[in-house]
């Protein structure tokens, strides 16, 4: 006789597995990958190897010799942060801060809690940011690509942001767009490309990777608020100033790859939105009238705290559940 079986959700199978969907994102990474080698060359491609062995080798010398268990570095989870946490990094920093930083994502943003789909934060982010904070000088040291002008090996310049935050009106009217949509531009060197990250997210999406919910609602979010603080100084320079707020910085790469974390992001769509809208309004907040020029990290690592309570109290209803009226 069959019996009626009543389990956990979910119930509904994507068809995918971890290790496919962090393979997946790993992929829509490449092209801003090559992008980063193409501007950045040998610094970029350190940078990214000392962080995925060194996050590979941290997750598995803890999970083994630590907490006794069976390594689980095969399903990718720990290269992609180490490739997340890269991206998030001046091509010339030191390496042994690379190290560091790999050893705090892995030990602290993740194995802390229990491993994956434990971890309340993202773990990449929890690395950038200890190395923000303790390393202020050679994480805001940004060199220049080596096809801008000037862009000597070892010199370095203002990011876009830092020209948002601190330039003048004719400062942030002058600024080329599409040096920055190509990835010539100062930054972390895997957030410089604007059209390698969308064409990464353009993949995800269609291999059903993430929705188009919270970097959607992020990037809309961005616009509009950048758009109507500085709305008194004219609608061109409003735009120009909201565009430039999503192109520049690490907003495309944190939006569509590590916001959408799926550990550390809400579970229903109506959550996703709210916890994008919020993602973009802390940003700016911080973008506009915090120490830092960027706030996207911060954002998000704020928002990875706040998601428990938005999934607890945006839940759908119950199969079968009673709702009463009046």
């Amino acid at each position: 006789m069959n019996k009626f079986v009543v389990s956990p959700s979910p119930h509904i199978h994507s068809g995918l597995s971890t290790a496919q969907c962090m393979y997946g994102v790993l992929i829509a990474l490449i092209p801003a990958f090559l992008v980063s080698l193409y501007y950045f060359g040998l610094g970029a491609l350190l940078v990214t190897v000392t962080s995925v062995l060194s996050c590979v080798i941290f997750e598995y010398l803890i999970q083994k010799y630590l907490l006794k268990g069976r390594p689980t570095i095969a399903n990718g989870s720990a290269i992609l942060t180490g490739v997340l946490l890269a991206f998030n990094l001046p091509s010339n920093l030191p390496l042994w801060i690379v190290v560091i930083g790999a050893l705090l994502a892995i030990g602290i943003g993740k194995m802390a809690f229990g491993g994956l789909g434990s971890n309340i934060f993202n773990p990449a982010l929890a690395g950038r940011i200890f190395l923000l904070i303790s390393f202020p000088q050679q994480m805001t040291t940004w060199p220049r690509p080596a096809n801008m002008p000037m862009g000597l090996d070892g010199e370095t310049g203002a990011t876009t942001l830092n020209i948002l935050k601190y330039g003048s009106t004719d400062d942030i009217i002058n600024i080329d767009m599409i040096e920055m949509l190509v990835g010539n531009a100062g930054g972390s060197f895997g957030e410089v490309s604007a059209i390698a990250l969308l064409i990464g997210m353009a993949y995800m999406l269609w291999r059903r990777i993430i929705t188009w919910h919270i970097p959607v609602s992020i990037i809309a979010t961005v616009f509009l608020f950048s758009f109507f603080v500085t709305i008194d100084q004219g609608i061109e320079f409003a735009l120009i100033f909201a565009e430039l707020q999503i192109f520049s910085g690490g907003l495309l790469l944190g939006a569509i790859f590590m916001a959408t974390d799926y550990v550390t992001s809400p579970m229903t769509r109506a959550g996703m939105i709210l916890y994008g809208v919020m993602i973009g309004i802390i940003t700016i907040v911080i973008r506009l009238w915090g120490a830092y020029p960027e706030g996207m990290s911060f954002a998000i690592f704020i928002m990875n705290g706040v998601t428990p309570l938005i999934n607890n109290y945006m839940k759908p209803k119950r199969y079968g559940e009673v709702v009463k009226n009046g």
